[in-house]
């Protein structure tokens, strides 16, 4: 089986990429230098020439703040590529698997969000993402969050480095989500890809929940630092640019489910410390 990864210079696209050489089928990973999305022509004459039997979507517009005065910007890669990118791959007889977020949902209620609940963004980002799944309708859309890994800037990363230049940090506890390591969402994607579940919505997120409070409380564990050290703040005590929901989890009611997101945490830990330059912690 054929594949093509796009986005290939973004830590998910790396593990992505990683996962599919493991079982030794042919994978294409491109970067926008190599491939741009938002080059209609040089995408519909790619994908027909090379006529992949899965494309992975792992391009997008990350910048959540940046987004709020660079919309249609943010627009053009996560909306207007995806549907020239999907329509490429109808014609190719492609299966493309695109990869969205939490971020669609306004984060409003208690309960965590069914593939088939009512999207309602609240920020830039979120509704350039939404388009990105409007546009990848009759193919695989997978909604994930809080992601992390080893081959790039990530949440986990910034502890780290916190944790070593300051006594304190505060770090928001009034988001509840589901930090999801790269690489056991890699898996999920390219698991999908070769199934007989049908096109739609799927959600792909590790199991559990915590804040990004608790979030950090447990790599300042896995790092021998006092998890003391990271006190509690509120979304109004750091204010971004852009709107974040309270509340973005993912409930998954089709697919096999992920593991927890400690026990990913955990088991990432030793490529994260090694990448970080870190021990892990003696317990």
């Amino acid at each position: 089986m054929r594949w093509l990864v796009t986005g290939g210079g973004g830590m998910l696209a790396a593990d992505v990429q990683d996962r599919i050489a493991v079982m030794g089928d042919p994978v294409l990973a491109l970067t926008r230098a190599e491939l741009d999305l938002c080059d209609e022509r040089a995408v519909r004459d790619f994908v027909g020439a090379y006529r992949p039997r899965v494309v992975v979507n792992c391009a997008a517009w990350t910048a959540v703040d940046a987004a709020e005065t660079h919309e249609d910007e943010a627009l053009a890669v996560n909306g207007h590529a995806v549907a020239t990118l999907a329509d490429a791959c109808l014609r190719a007889g492609s299966r493309l698997v695109h990869v969205s977020t939490d971020y669609v949902f306004d984060g409003q209620g208690r309960l965590p969000y069914r593939e088939d609940d009512r999207p309602r963004p609240v920020n830039a980002y979120g509704r350039t993402k939404l388009a990105g799944e409007l546009a990848a309708a009759g193919h695989y859309v997978v909604r994930t969050a809080w992601l992390y890994g080893a081959n790039g800037p990530n949440f986990v990363k910034t502890m780290i480095r916190l944790a070593a230049e300051r006594d304190t940090v505060g770090v928001v506890d009034d988001q509840r989500g589901q930090p999801t390591w790269t690489a056991d969402l890699a898996a999920h994607l390219v698991t999908l890809a070769q199934s007989d579940l049908p096109p739609g919505i799927y959600h792909g997120a590790s199991a559990g929940e915590t804040t990004w409070y608790g979030f950090a409380r447990e790599i300042f564990t896995l790092l021998g630092a006092d998890p003391d050290r990271v006190r509690p703040i509120g979304t109004a005590d750091y204010p971004l640019p852009a709107r974040r929901p309270a509340c973005s989890l993912l409930a998954r009611t089709k697919g096999e489910p992920m593991r927890h997101w400690r026990e990913a945490l955990h088991a990432a830990w030793p490529v994260l410390a090694t990448k970080e330059g870190r021990q892990c912690s003696p317990a």
